[in-house]
């Protein structure tokens, strides 16, 4: 069976080699499928991340316990799972953490692969050799290392205190497994961002969720449960503006578009205390309360500063409750 990444193989001289690794690496490249999910069109997140999703997961369990990027499965009614032998196993999804990223499917139907083990990306040091693989084997698979590990901030209201930033890029990153020299899986692909090289040249990096935030929601997530108790939500996207972070759209009848925030605006203070860029900002908003808290914000409108609040809400509340199987 053709792959949907056809096309998007790995140059041959950047491709890991078995000589490499005291592990067996077709097997531990076997651990990783290629992901489609379909979305109903009238989906919230399908305008925005559309209604066919193509991506990886990574086989953690001998159950058919498949872990991915969780926006690939936002909202999904129908995922499928294509293995390296070209076998097409039907899954469902189980939860979407919205603070770490992850998403967990379940295969349903015997999936019949290894589990790829867990390891803990703090024990590597930046430079540290890694493997990021996609769905299809070694054609599908990048020989890396770690550029560093640091603070994250998203325009969609998404932080992470340490993300893990790997070269060269990989053609089709989404919910790719990054592999440790033990052979453990260290992280979960979730970007491809863009870094200036030598010579002014932008080369491909990605960026990974680190595989430590996983155990401590495994077992929640698993069942179907938060994670996590619901941060507030603004439906606001931002970016670093300074001091202060700049509204660059915001959701379909989220908090923010309700308050009549607009693109353009620019976010001074949470609360009366000031914002010093993107990661403040939701450190700051977070900070208030739980879900459906008022924010109180101080904007910038061209000339004009002024105070607007918003009651916030939880963004799973917008989301299409998934389909039970």
């Amino acid at each position: 069976m053709a792959s949907p990444f056809d096309g998007l193989e790995v140059e041959k001289q950047l491709r890991p080699t078995a000589r490499d690794f005291t592990f067996d690496l077709d097997e531990r490249l076997d651990s990783v499928v290629v992901l489609h999910a379909r979305i109903p069109e009238d989906a919230f997140t399908a305008a925005a991340l559309g209604t066919e999703r193509l991506g990886n997961g990574v086989v953690i369990g001998p159950d058919g316990l498949v872990l991915t990027i969780g926006y690939l499965v936002t909202e999904a009614d129908e995922v499928n799972l294509l293995a390296n032998d070209g076998r097409s196993i039907p899954a469902h999804v189980l939860g979407v953490d919205q603070v770490t990223g992850f998403g967990l499917v379940h295969a349903l139907e015997p999936i019949g692969l290894p589990a790829l083990p867990l390891g803990d990306s703090r024990r590597l040091d930046n430079d540290a050799p890694v493997v990021l693989a996609g769905g299809g084997g070694v054609p599908h698979a990048i020989a890396g290392r770690v550029l560093a590990r640091a603070p994250f901030a998203g325009y969609w209201e998404y932080y992470l205190e340490e993300a893990l930033f790997t070269a060269p890029g990989h053609p089709h990153w989404s919910g790719a497994a990054l592999i440790a020299p033990s052979g453990s899986l260290i992280g979960v692909g979730s970007l491809q961002m863009a870094q200036q090289a030598r010579g002014g040249k932008p080369a491909l990096i990605n960026m990974c969720v680190p595989i430590e935030l996983l155990p401590p929601i495994l077992d929640d997530l698993s069942q179907g449960r938060a994670a996590h108790a619901p941060r507030p939500w603004l439906g606001a996207f931002a970016q670093d503006a300074g001091a202060g972070v700049l509204v660059l759209d915001t959701a379909v009848g989220g908090p923010a578009a309700r308050a009549e925030i607009r693109a353009g605006d620019v976010i001074l203070a949470v609360a009366g205390e000031p914002v010093m860029g993107l990661a403040d900002f939701y450190k700051k908003l977070w900070a208030l309360g739980p879900a459906g808290v008022v924010a109180p914000l101080r904007l910038k409108r061209e000339n004009d500063i002024f105070e607007v609040e918003v009651r916030t809400v939880d963004r799973a509340s917008r989301l299409r409750r998934r389909r039970l199987n």
